[in-house]
């Protein structure tokens, strides 16, 4: 039986909805953070040596990082997709193929490494600490956002923005692979990137995919996809 082992505001989320997408049996596997850290419970561990999520099960084989996991499901069970989706993995030596490959490192190999440094740095200036190191610690974390990440934050949105302004999806006309992939980092983008109404053609990316009945699915099974700083 395939079982994706889904931890609550993560990347999981992104599986979840395409396994919502294709149609496949599975069981779900919910996992709560630790409240005090926000980290992945140990129970994790016993499913795969780093304990993160997402993670799958497929009766002896089991599968983590969420692009092996997206290339695994596209490869094993993409025959059973609908029409919608029978462009999941595009044809070798094409123009989508090489755009859906390009988005799918582009999400976790630059886009995230920003999103999650926010994230941190954001969070940090309330963490417990002397009180004489606080305002040590805001103003270097400012400092930090404002030359390094906040920057790079403003040119993958506007990146993103510029590709999608004359595209449906991330490779093109069709939904693939790729856009499974990004959905997470599309998504703590706008939620951390500033005001979602400078980057209409994004927005208008993000609202077609909420709009899907699978995403929505997920979403009811899943629970909520960012988990606020």
């Amino acid at each position: 039986m395939l079982t994706l082992h889904h931890l609550e505001t993560s990347r999981s989320q992104r599986v979840l909805w395409l396994l919502e997408e294709l149609g496949v049996p599975y069981e779900i596997r919910l996992y709560k953070r630790d409240p005090a850290t926000r980290l992945a419970p140990p129970e994790l561990r016993r499913v795969h040596p780093l304990g993160k999520s997402p993670v799958i099960t497929d009766t002896d084989i089991v599968v983590a990082e969420s692009g092996a996991i997206i290339e695994y499901l596209a490869e094993c069970y993409g025959d059973r997709a609908s029409e919608d989706l029978s462009h999941l993995e595009p044809a070798r030596g094409t123009a989508e193929h090489r755009q859906c490959r390009f988005w799918m490192h582009y999400a976790e190999g630059s886009l995230m490494n920003w999103l999650v440094m926010k994230l941190v740095f954001d969070t940090i200036p309330r963490q417990p600490m002397p009180f004489f190191v606080r305002p040590i610690a805001r103003a270097l974390c400012s400092k930090v956002q404002e030359k390094l990440i906040a920057p790079n934050v403003k040119t993958a949105l506007a990146f993103m923005e510029d590709h999608l302004k004359n595209k449906r999806w991330f490779a093109g006309d069709h939904l693939t692979m790729a856009d499974f992939q990004m959905s997470f980092a599309v998504e703590a983008a706008l939620a951390r990137g500033g005001n979602a109404n400078a980057y209409p053609h994004l927005s208008a990316y993000y609202q077609r995919m909420q709009a899907r009945p699978a995403y929505q699915r997920a979403l009811e099974k899943g629970g909520p996809v960012i988990m606020q700083s």
